[in-house]
C-alpha cells in the first residue's frame, strides 16, 4: 500500500520483501517557519517562492514546540533566531530527534553572536546551521536541507533513470531559482561570493575527502558515481585538462560496466558532453555541459559559505 515519508509528498509502493519501487516525488514539502520579525522573513519566502515550497501559518519561537507537537507531519522546519538562543536548550532535543528518525529536517538560521550559542549543542545530520544569511544562502540551504532523496545508492540499471531525472530536475529548479532573485539580491550574493575562490584543489580535496571514508566504511555504502563524476570532471575543467572515458570511469569508483552506464546516461539528460579526439578519431573525451559546470561552480560557491569543506 502507498507510504509516505516525512512529509514530502513521496509515494512509494511496497513488496512483500518490504522493499520500495516505483517510486515518485509529487510536491515539494509544506514547510513551518518559527520566528519573532516578520520583517525579515522577506528573504526566505523568496527563496521558498523560487523553489515551489509553500508554508505553513508562522508561529513564534516561544511556540513552536508546542505546534511541532501537536502537528502530525511536518515537511520541515524554518527557524530564524533573533538576538536570544534561550529557546533552543528545550526545542533542541526535539529537533535532534526528528532528524535522527527521519520526521523532518531543520534550518537553523541566527545573527553570528550566537555561534557561541549554537556551536556547543549536539549536531545531527537533518540539522543546518545558518549564520546572518543572504537570498543565496537560503536558497542553496533550503534546496539542500530539504530536497527529497530516494532511498536506493547504488547501480543505475534498476532505479538509475528516475534518479538522474531527479538530479536534471533540481540543476534546473536551481538554475531557474537563481535567476528569478531580484538584481539586488544577486548583485550582494556575486559580491560575497567574489570572496570564496574555486579551484582545481579544492575540489580534489573534496573528492580526497569522499575516498577516505572507504577506509572506514564499506565502500559501496556510499557509492555515487554521478556526483563523483561531476567532481572529477569539474575539476579537469578548472585544470584545462581532458578526461578520457577510462579515465572517468576509475574516478566514478564503481565497476567499469556500472561506471559506462552512468556516462550514457548523463549524457542524455545534457549534464556531460561527448568530445572527439582531435587527432585520434577513434578517442573520445568527456566533459562538464557549461549548464552543469555553472551549477557546480555556484553549488560550490554556496556550499563553502556554509561549511569549509562540503563532500
Amino acid at each position: 500500500m502507498p507510504v509516505s515519508a516525512r512529509g514530502y509528498g513521496a509515494s512509494a509502493m511496497v513488496n512483500g520483501a518490504g522493499t520500495t519501487s516505483n517510486q515518485t516525488y509529487e510536491a515539494r514539502p509544506r514547510l513551518l517557519i518559527a520566528d519573532e520579525d516578520a520583517h525579515g522573513r522577506a528573504p526566505v519566502r523568496a527563496a521558498m517562492a523560487a523553489l515551489g515550497y509553500t508554508a505553513h501559518e508562522p508561529v513564534p519561537v516561544q511556540k513552536v514546540g508546542q505546534r511541532l507537537g501537536e502537528q502530525v507531519a511536518a515537511g520541515g522546519l524554518v527557524l530564524r533566531l533573533g538576538g536570544s538562543a534561550e529557546a533552543l536548550p528545550a526545542l533542541w532535543p526535539m529537533l535532534c530527534q526528528a532528524a535522527e528518525e527521519g520526521r523532518f529536517n531543520s534550518l537553523v538560521a541566527a545573527p553570528r553572536a550566537l555561534q557561541p550559542a549554537l556551536a556547543v549543542l549536539p549536531r545531527a545530520a537533518g540539522i543546518i546551521l545558518l549564520y546572518e544569511p543572504n537570498a543565496l544562502d537560503w536558497l542553496t540551504a533550503l534546496s539542500t536541507c530539504f530536497a527529497p532523496t530516494p532511498h536506493r545508492l547504488h547501480d543505475i540499471k534498476d532505479h538509475g533513470a528516475p534518479r538522474l531525472q531527479q538530479l536534471s530536475e533540481e540543476v534546473g529548479r536551481i538554475a531557474s531559482a537563481l535567476a528569478a532573485l531580484s538584481e539586488e539580491d544577486a548583485a550582494a550574493a556575486e559580491a560575497a561570493n567574489g570572496k570564496i575562490r574555486i579551484d582545481a584543489g579544492l575540489v580534489r580535496a573534496m573528492i580526497r575527502a569522499r575516498r577516505l571514508r572507504d577506509q572506514f566504511f564499506r565502500s559501496a555504502l556510499f557509492a555515487d558515481p554521478a556526483w563523483d563524476m561531476l567532481l572529477d570532471l569539474f575539476a579537469a575543467r578548472l585544470e584545462k585538462r581532458q578526461v578520457a572515458v577510462s579515465s572517468l570511469c576509475i574516478a566514478a569508483a564503481v565497476p567499469p560496466t556500472t561506471a559506462l552506464r552512468w556516462i550514457k546516461s548523463l549524457a542524455d539528460q545534457g549534464l556531460l558532453v561527448r568530445v572527439a579526439d582531435a587527432e585520434d578519431g577513434r578517442r573520445v573525451f568527456i566533459e562538464l555541459s557549461d549548464a552543469s559546470a555553472a551549477a557546480m561552480e555556484a553549488y560550490l560557491r554556496a556550499a563553502q559559505r556554509i561549511s569549509p569543506l562540503a563532500v
